[in-house]
């Protein structure tokens, strides 16, 4: 049976007056060439906008991998196993009958070292056919507070090649005492960590040709 689909937009609560839409299609993310953030801004128009207002702050960040879509998106659809790529995770639980539909949570464990110590998260979006997912941290004991991500997968093909860009963004809380710039800079870190793992991961599945058989 297929997954549930969530738009995005669904998800948004009504913006406060004094919020502004996100402008993530303006600028190209770091790793980017001009070519593909160009065949991208639709989809980060689409996926990756959010109403953000004072004591919020966001971002998007972009990572080319050397491995077709479909085995990535093996990878990072499955939310009951977010510790296969993201480097801070000790460990996952899920409750028994566990179904990865829209609604589900996940109870995660934060390594030590981290400003957290775990993390109950809700999955917001699952959708197989566009490769889209997304998660809000809605309990647990960290600083992320009403932090909400969403994931996308675009696949290129060109003069033989074969590779996929993984974009992600997120909104968050700006914690009392911290300043915008400081927020977001921990948030990209602990991303484009997570992202350079899957990116790793991914390309040795792709290699080892069991991308569809690993989980």
């Amino acid at each position: 049976m297929a997954d549930p689909k969530t738009e995005p937009s669904s998800l948004m609560p009504d913006p406060p007056p004094d919020s502004e839409a996100t402008t993530h299609h303006l600028t190209i993310p770091p790793g980017l060439a001009h070519d593909e953030f160009c065949e991208l801004i639709p989809a980060i128009t689409q996926f990756h906008t959010y109403a953000v207002g004072p004591g919020k702050c966001s971002s998007l960040l972009a990572q080319r991998i050397n491995a077709p879509h479909d085995v990535i998106w093996s990878v990072v659809r499955r939310f009951d196993k977010p510790q296969t790529y993201k480097h801070f995770i000790k460990s996952c639980a899920v409750k028994e009958g566990f179904q990865m539909v829209v609604g589900c949570t996940r109870d995660v464990n934060v390594i030590s070292g981290l400003p957290a110590a775990t993390s109950t998260e809700r999955l917001d979006i699952l959708d197989d056919e566009r490769q889209v997912t997304g998660f809000s941290i809605i309990g647990g004991e960290h600083r992320l507070r009403n932090y909400r991500s969403v994931t996308t997968l675009h696949g290129f093909k060109r003069d033989g090649r074969i590779w996929t860009i993984v974009l992600e963004s997120y909104v968050v809380d700006v914690p009392e005492g911290n300043t915008e710039e400081d927020t977001r800079l921990f948030a990209d870190t602990v991303v484009k960590l997570n992202l350079q793992k899957l990116a790793a991961v991914t390309e040795g599945l792709a290699r080892d040709g069991d991308g569809n058989n690993h989980m």
